[in-house]
């Protein structure tokens, strides 16, 4: 039986060239999002818990002022748009699986992936300080309080006949690489992957990924 392509892609850092949720905590946050970044990375605390207390630290008045400077500043990776184009003349299922926010992956992502294949956490702008709202949170086979949990959502979205792959570059991209077939990965992602031992191969644009997709599709 041949198998067919299922994309897991990520956003921050894999489709923008730069994390959103980092640039905009260097933008607009108070000091102490240092401490919560660190202490997620270091897994002293949860994605969910970190990525929470640090929009807390922002005025939900600052909302327009974020995606306006989020639509100036960040950058999609090269060869993104063709990677899109080329994914639908294949009939290729593509999910983007994001840790970052609705109010600014919506935007950036808008005329190029319909909304109902983009998973993300939400927002509420009806306090004094953002809150982020997690639609997409672990389900009972997780307990690493993802926030938007990709594994859950692979678990999910997953095929019978499925080869699953996984597009990504951060810690929040670990825990559903190792339950991919394969994963294409940069930066701290690509690292451990080697680290563990994952079948995987690197990536710098989306024309990378194309070339390794194009690979996939003669064995799959």
């Amino acid at each position: 039986m041949t198998k067919q392509l299922v994309l897991f892609c990520d956003f921050d850092g894999t489709i923008t060239e730069n994390d959103n949720i980092i640039a905009i905590m260097k933008q607009f946050a108070p000091p102490e999002w240092e401490v919560l970044k660190d202490d997620i990375l270091a897994e002293r605390i949860s994605v969910q818990e970190g990525v929470g207390k640090m929009f807390s630290l922002l005025p939900s008045t600052l909302k327009d002022e974020i995606v306006d400077f989020l639509r100036r500043t960040a950058r999609l990776r090269a060869g993104f748009r063709e990677f899109v184009a080329f994914t639908k003349e294949r009939g290729i299922p593509l999910y983007i699986v994001s840790g970052g926010i609705d109010f600014f992956v919506y935007p950036l992502l808008e005329g190029l992936i319909e909304p109902e294949r983009i998973f993300c956490n939400g927002s509420d702008f009806s306090g004094e300080t953002i809150r982020i709202t997690w639609p997409h949170a672990c389900d009972s086979r997780c307990q690493n309080g993802c926030g938007c949990c990709k594994p859950s959502l692979l678990r999910r979205l997953a095929r019978p006949d499925g080869y699953h792959v996984v597009i990504g570059d951060s810690i929040t991209d670990l825990a559903v690489a190792r339950q991919a077939d394969y994963v294409l990965a940069r930066d701290f992602l690509l690292e451990k992957c080697q680290e563990l031992d994952l079948p995987h191969a690197p990536f710098a644009t989306f024309f990378d990924v194309m070339d390794a997709l194009q690979r996939m599709e003669v064995t799959t």
